[in-house]
């Protein structure tokens, strides 16, 4: 076997990468189907009081970035661990 390869396969970064990988796509999929209710929740509420509900409006603001956090991570197009290893969206850092 190629040497570059065999290190690259024995690589406990990689392999550690390939665990919060799949972790944060499961927090991917919780995340989209707080999404959907999320979604559904603003519809309804536009819909009886003619304005949506301004706090899940700033909930879903950062429920947004927080999955396009994650896809950043998952695609490779970033290095950085979304929350619970890093701040949640629109959270001051301490």
């Amino acid at each position: 076997m190629n040497k570059k390869l065999k290190d690259k396969l024995l690589s406990k970064e990689k392999w550690l990468r390939a665990f919060f990988m799949i972790i944060y796509l499961a927090c991917k999929c919780i995340a989209w189907w707080i999404v959907l209710i999320t979604i559904i929740f603003q519809f309804l509420t536009d819909f009886i009081t003619g304005k949506p509900n301004a706090r899940v409006l700033e909930f879903s603001n950062n429920l947004n970035t927080y999955v396009f956090q994650l896809l950043n991570y998952l695609t490779f197009n970033s290095d950085i661990k979304p929350f619970p290893f890093s701040n949640w969206p629109g959270t001051k850092k301490e």
